[in-house]
Protein backbone atom coordinates (compact mmCIF):
# COMPACT_ATOMS: atom_id res chain seq x y z
CA UNK A 1 0.00 0.00 0.00
CA UNK A 2 1.37 3.41 -0.96
CA UNK A 3 2.17 5.64 1.96
CA UNK A 4 0.12 8.80 2.33
CA UNK A 5 2.06 12.02 1.94
CA UNK A 6 1.67 14.43 4.85
CA UNK A 7 1.28 18.02 3.75
CA UNK A 8 2.75 20.64 6.08
CA UNK A 9 1.57 24.25 5.95
CA UNK A 10 3.84 26.78 4.32
CA UNK A 11 4.21 30.55 4.48
CA UNK A 12 4.84 32.87 7.47
CA UNK A 13 1.23 32.84 8.73
CA UNK A 14 0.93 29.07 8.44
CA UNK A 15 4.27 28.61 10.19
CA UNK A 16 3.10 30.80 13.05
CA UNK A 17 -0.05 28.70 13.37
CA UNK A 18 1.98 25.49 13.31
CA UNK A 19 4.36 26.85 15.94
CA UNK A 20 1.42 27.91 18.13
CA UNK A 21 -0.09 24.42 17.79
CA UNK A 22 3.21 22.79 18.76
CA UNK A 23 3.54 25.07 21.77
CA UNK A 24 -0.03 24.23 22.83
CA UNK A 25 0.62 20.50 22.54
CA UNK A 26 3.83 20.87 24.53
CA UNK A 27 2.04 22.83 27.23
CA UNK A 28 -0.78 20.28 27.44
CA UNK A 29 1.55 17.27 27.53
CA UNK A 30 3.93 19.14 29.80
CA UNK A 31 1.25 19.87 32.35
CA UNK A 32 -0.08 16.34 32.05
CA UNK A 33 3.40 14.94 32.57
CA UNK A 34 4.20 17.40 35.32
CA UNK A 35 1.52 15.87 37.52
CA UNK A 36 3.95 13.01 38.05
CA UNK A 37 6.49 15.52 39.34
CA UNK A 38 4.07 17.91 41.03
CA UNK A 39 5.02 16.60 44.46
CA UNK A 40 8.75 16.20 43.84
CA UNK A 41 9.73 19.84 44.47
CA UNK A 42 12.48 19.62 41.87
CA UNK A 43 14.87 22.58 41.61
CA UNK A 44 15.67 25.19 40.44
CA UNK A 45 13.93 27.06 43.24
CA UNK A 46 14.77 30.57 42.06
CA UNK A 47 13.38 32.28 38.99
CA UNK A 48 15.77 32.73 36.08
CA UNK A 49 16.29 36.25 34.79
CA UNK A 50 17.65 35.13 31.40
CA UNK A 51 16.05 35.69 28.02
CA UNK A 52 15.69 32.87 25.52
CA UNK A 53 13.69 29.69 25.04
CA UNK A 54 12.97 28.13 28.46
CA UNK A 55 13.63 24.40 28.65
CA UNK A 56 13.84 22.84 32.09
CA UNK A 57 12.44 19.32 32.47
CA UNK A 58 12.11 18.21 36.13
CA UNK A 59 14.01 15.02 36.75
CA UNK A 60 15.51 14.93 33.25
CA UNK A 61 17.26 18.16 32.17
CA UNK A 62 17.87 20.58 34.97
CA UNK A 63 21.18 22.40 35.44
CA UNK A 64 20.21 24.30 38.57
CA UNK A 65 23.64 25.47 39.69
CA UNK A 66 24.72 27.22 36.49
CA UNK A 67 23.79 30.83 35.84
CA UNK A 68 24.13 33.32 33.04
CA UNK A 69 25.81 33.29 29.67
CA UNK A 70 28.44 30.64 29.06
CA UNK A 71 29.46 32.19 25.72
CA UNK A 72 32.41 34.59 26.00
CA UNK A 73 31.49 35.91 29.46
CA UNK A 74 32.78 39.27 30.71
CA UNK A 75 33.08 37.76 34.18
CA UNK A 76 33.03 34.24 35.65
CA UNK A 77 32.34 33.64 39.35
CA UNK A 78 32.50 30.36 41.26
CA UNK A 79 30.44 30.45 44.48
CA UNK A 80 30.33 27.82 47.22
CA UNK A 81 26.98 26.18 46.50
CA UNK A 82 24.95 27.30 49.48
CA UNK A 83 24.82 30.83 48.06
CA UNK A 84 22.58 29.73 45.18
CA UNK A 85 19.56 31.71 46.41
CA UNK A 86 21.54 34.98 46.26
CA UNK A 87 23.07 34.70 42.80
CA UNK A 88 20.29 35.90 40.50
CA UNK A 89 19.61 39.02 42.57
CA UNK A 90 23.31 39.69 43.08
CA UNK A 91 24.23 39.42 39.40
CA UNK A 92 21.21 41.47 38.32
CA UNK A 93 22.20 44.27 40.70
CA UNK A 94 25.84 44.11 39.61
CA UNK A 95 24.87 44.38 35.93
CA UNK A 96 22.72 47.40 36.71
CA UNK A 97 25.57 49.01 38.64
CA UNK A 98 28.13 48.07 35.95
CA UNK A 99 26.37 48.05 32.56
CA UNK A 100 29.69 47.36 30.85
CA UNK A 101 29.57 43.78 32.20
CA UNK A 102 26.42 42.06 30.96
CA UNK A 103 27.67 38.59 30.03
CA UNK A 104 28.30 36.91 33.36
CA UNK A 105 28.55 33.21 34.12
CA UNK A 106 28.40 31.73 37.63
CA UNK A 107 28.39 28.32 39.28
CA UNK A 108 27.15 27.31 42.74
CA UNK A 109 28.68 23.89 43.44
CA UNK A 110 30.38 22.39 46.50
CA UNK A 111 33.76 24.10 46.90
CA UNK A 112 35.65 20.82 46.74
CA UNK A 113 34.18 20.21 43.28
CA UNK A 114 34.99 23.77 42.19
CA UNK A 115 38.61 23.36 43.30
CA UNK A 116 38.92 20.18 41.26
CA UNK A 117 37.30 21.93 38.29
CA UNK A 118 39.93 24.66 38.40
CA UNK A 119 42.82 22.23 38.83
CA UNK A 120 41.66 19.85 36.11
CA UNK A 121 40.74 22.59 33.66
CA UNK A 122 37.05 21.84 33.32
CA UNK A 123 33.85 20.31 34.64
CA UNK A 124 31.93 17.50 32.94
CA UNK A 125 28.19 17.27 33.57
CA UNK A 126 26.41 14.68 31.48
CA UNK A 127 27.46 15.36 27.90
CA UNK A 128 28.55 18.94 28.62
CA UNK A 129 32.05 20.19 29.42
CA UNK A 130 32.64 23.63 30.90
CA UNK A 131 36.24 24.77 30.51
CA UNK A 132 35.78 28.35 31.75
CA UNK A 133 38.15 29.43 34.50
CA UNK A 134 36.89 31.72 37.26
CA UNK A 135 37.76 35.35 37.80
CA UNK A 136 36.40 35.19 41.35
CA UNK A 137 36.33 32.17 43.68
CA UNK A 138 34.07 32.60 46.73
CA UNK A 139 33.87 30.07 49.58
CA UNK A 140 34.49 29.66 53.29
CA UNK A 141 37.39 31.72 54.58
CA UNK A 142 39.32 28.64 55.67
CA UNK A 143 39.35 27.24 52.16
CA UNK A 144 40.17 30.63 50.63
CA UNK A 145 43.11 31.06 53.01
CA UNK A 146 44.41 27.59 52.11
CA UNK A 147 44.15 28.32 48.38
CA UNK A 148 45.78 31.70 48.95
CA UNK A 149 48.83 29.90 50.32
CA UNK A 150 48.94 27.95 47.05
CA UNK A 151 49.19 31.23 45.14
CA UNK A 152 45.68 31.27 43.71
CA UNK A 153 44.71 34.87 44.49
CA UNK A 154 46.00 38.38 44.01
CA UNK A 155 43.47 39.79 46.50
CA UNK A 156 40.85 38.46 48.94
CA UNK A 157 37.98 39.99 50.89
CA UNK A 158 35.64 38.71 53.59
CA UNK A 159 32.00 39.52 52.85
CA UNK A 160 29.46 37.48 54.89
CA UNK A 161 28.91 35.07 57.77
CA UNK A 162 26.65 32.07 58.29
CA UNK A 163 25.94 29.38 60.86
CA UNK A 164 24.43 25.90 61.01
CA UNK A 165 20.90 24.61 61.45
CA UNK A 166 19.08 21.29 61.20
CA UNK A 167 16.62 21.03 58.32
CA UNK A 168 13.50 18.96 59.03
CA UNK A 169 10.07 18.29 57.57
CA UNK A 170 7.36 20.85 58.33
CA UNK A 171 6.24 20.64 61.95
CA UNK A 172 9.42 18.84 63.05
CA UNK A 173 7.59 15.49 63.43
CA UNK A 174 10.52 13.83 65.22
CA UNK A 175 10.85 16.71 67.71
CA UNK A 176 14.55 17.23 67.09
CA UNK A 177 16.27 19.94 69.12
CA UNK A 178 20.01 19.25 68.99
CA UNK A 179 22.85 17.37 67.31
CA UNK A 180 22.52 14.55 69.83
CA UNK A 181 19.00 13.82 68.56
CA UNK A 182 20.46 12.92 65.16
CA UNK A 183 22.05 9.82 66.72
CA UNK A 184 18.66 8.19 67.30
CA UNK A 185 18.48 4.69 65.83
CA UNK A 186 16.42 4.60 62.65
CA UNK A 187 16.39 8.36 62.12
CA UNK A 188 17.27 8.87 58.46
CA UNK A 189 19.81 11.59 57.84
CA UNK A 190 21.16 13.47 54.85
CA UNK A 191 24.67 14.67 55.75
CA UNK A 192 27.21 16.45 53.54
CA UNK A 193 30.14 14.32 52.47
CA UNK A 194 33.40 15.52 54.10
CA UNK A 195 35.34 14.56 50.96
CA UNK A 196 33.73 17.22 48.79
CA UNK A 197 31.65 19.57 50.94
CA UNK A 198 33.36 22.15 53.10
CA UNK A 199 30.40 22.46 55.44
CA UNK A 200 31.08 18.94 56.70
CA UNK A 201 34.79 19.29 57.45
CA UNK A 202 34.86 22.90 58.57
CA UNK A 203 31.55 23.24 60.43
CA UNK A 204 29.42 20.13 61.05
CA UNK A 205 32.12 17.75 62.28
CA UNK A 206 33.64 20.38 64.62
CA UNK A 207 30.13 21.09 65.97
CA UNK A 208 29.47 17.38 66.53
CA UNK A 209 32.80 16.92 68.27
CA UNK A 210 32.17 19.95 70.49
CA UNK A 211 28.65 18.77 71.39
CA UNK A 212 29.07 15.03 71.86
CA UNK A 213 32.72 14.22 71.34
CA UNK A 214 34.13 11.59 69.02
CA UNK A 215 31.31 9.17 69.90
CA UNK A 216 28.66 11.45 68.39
CA UNK A 217 30.69 12.14 65.27
CA UNK A 218 31.40 8.41 64.84
CA UNK A 219 27.73 7.50 65.29
CA UNK A 220 26.47 9.95 62.66
CA UNK A 221 29.29 9.80 60.13
CA UNK A 222 30.38 6.17 60.45
CA UNK A 223 27.95 3.85 62.27
CA UNK A 224 24.78 5.24 60.73
CA UNK A 225 26.45 5.36 57.31
CA UNK A 226 27.27 1.66 57.54
CA UNK A 227 23.72 0.97 58.76
CA UNK A 228 22.26 2.88 55.84
CA UNK A 229 20.51 5.52 57.95
CA UNK A 230 22.95 8.33 57.07
CA UNK A 231 23.07 9.19 53.39
CA UNK A 232 26.16 11.17 52.36
CA UNK A 233 25.24 13.87 49.88
CA UNK A 234 27.35 15.10 46.98
CA UNK A 235 25.60 18.45 46.74
CA UNK A 236 23.74 18.97 49.99
CA UNK A 237 22.11 22.31 49.19
CA UNK A 238 20.05 20.52 46.52
CA UNK A 239 19.87 16.92 47.78
CA UNK A 240 18.99 17.48 51.44
CA UNK A 241 15.84 19.61 51.02
CA UNK A 242 14.69 17.46 48.12
CA UNK A 243 15.11 14.23 50.12
CA UNK A 244 13.32 15.67 53.15
CA UNK A 245 10.39 16.95 51.09
CA UNK A 246 10.14 13.55 49.41
CA UNK A 247 10.32 11.95 52.90
CA UNK A 248 13.43 9.99 51.97
CA UNK A 249 15.35 11.62 54.84
CA UNK A 250 14.06 12.89 58.17
CA UNK A 251 16.66 15.56 58.83
CA UNK A 252 19.93 17.02 57.64
CA UNK A 253 22.63 19.46 58.66
CA UNK A 254 22.65 22.60 56.51
CA UNK A 255 23.55 26.27 56.64
CA UNK A 256 20.77 28.24 58.30
CA UNK A 257 20.23 30.31 55.14
CA UNK A 258 19.34 27.17 53.18
CA UNK A 259 16.65 26.11 55.65
CA UNK A 260 15.38 29.68 55.92
CA UNK A 261 15.08 29.99 52.13
CA UNK A 262 13.19 26.70 51.81
CA UNK A 263 10.83 27.50 54.69
CA UNK A 264 9.81 30.72 52.91
CA UNK A 265 8.74 28.91 49.72
CA UNK A 266 4.96 28.48 50.28
CA UNK A 267 4.63 24.95 48.87
CA UNK A 268 7.78 23.54 50.42
CA UNK A 269 7.15 21.59 53.66
CA UNK A 270 10.48 22.48 55.25
CA UNK A 271 11.24 23.77 58.75
CA UNK A 272 14.41 24.71 60.59
CA UNK A 273 15.68 23.64 63.99
CA UNK A 274 17.67 26.54 65.41
CA UNK A 275 20.70 25.34 67.34
CA UNK A 276 21.87 26.78 70.62
CA UNK A 277 24.93 28.96 70.28
CA UNK A 278 27.03 26.47 72.25
CA UNK A 279 26.22 23.76 69.67
CA UNK A 280 26.53 25.91 66.59
CA UNK A 281 29.46 26.69 64.35
CA UNK A 282 29.96 29.87 62.38
CA UNK A 283 31.77 30.41 59.10
CA UNK A 284 32.97 33.54 57.35
CA UNK A 285 32.84 33.72 53.57
CA UNK A 286 35.68 35.21 51.57
CA UNK A 287 36.13 35.91 47.87
CA UNK A 288 39.42 35.68 46.05
CA UNK A 289 40.41 37.42 42.84
CA UNK A 290 42.20 34.74 40.82
CA UNK A 291 45.83 35.61 40.10
CA UNK A 292 45.35 34.47 36.48
CA UNK A 293 41.81 35.89 36.15
CA UNK A 294 40.75 36.12 32.49
CA UNK A 295 38.91 39.38 33.25
CA UNK A 296 40.81 41.10 36.10
CA UNK A 297 39.18 44.54 35.72
CA UNK A 298 35.67 43.09 35.90
CA UNK A 299 36.76 40.85 38.78
CA UNK A 300 38.00 43.81 40.81
CA UNK A 301 34.70 45.63 40.16
CA UNK A 302 32.75 42.58 41.35
CA UNK A 303 34.89 42.22 44.46
CA UNK A 304 34.17 45.85 45.35
CA UNK A 305 30.46 45.35 44.68
CA UNK A 306 30.34 42.24 46.87
CA UNK A 307 31.47 44.26 49.89
CA UNK A 308 29.50 47.41 49.00
CA UNK A 309 26.35 48.41 50.88
CA UNK A 310 24.21 47.22 47.95
CA UNK A 311 25.89 43.83 47.71
CA UNK A 312 25.75 43.38 51.46
CA UNK A 313 22.04 44.26 51.58
CA UNK A 314 21.31 41.43 49.15
CA UNK A 315 23.11 38.93 51.36
CA UNK A 316 21.28 40.24 54.44
CA UNK A 317 17.95 39.82 52.62
CA UNK A 318 18.65 36.09 52.30
CA UNK A 319 19.61 35.67 55.95
CA UNK A 320 23.39 35.83 55.79
CA UNK A 321 24.97 37.56 58.77
CA UNK A 322 26.84 40.83 58.39
CA UNK A 323 30.52 41.00 59.00
CA UNK A 324 31.74 41.75 62.49
CA UNK A 325 33.57 45.03 62.86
Amino acid sequence: MASKRISLPSGPRACRKLFAAIVLVCLITGFAGSSVHADTFDPPWSQSTLSGTPFTVPGADNASDFYGDINRPDLTVFFAGNQYMVVNALLTAFKKSHPEYQRIFAETLPPGILVRQVRQGGLVMGNMRISLQPDIFAAGRGRIRALEKCGWFSATRDYARNHLAIMVYRGNPFHLTSWKDLARPGLRLCMPNPKTEGIARHAIIPALLHTGGAALERMIYHTKVSQGTTHLTRIHHRQTPLAIMRKQCDAGAVWSTEALFQSHIPDHPIAMVTLQEAQNHEVTYAAGLMRNAPHPVAARAFLRFLTSSEGQAIYRHYGFLKMKR
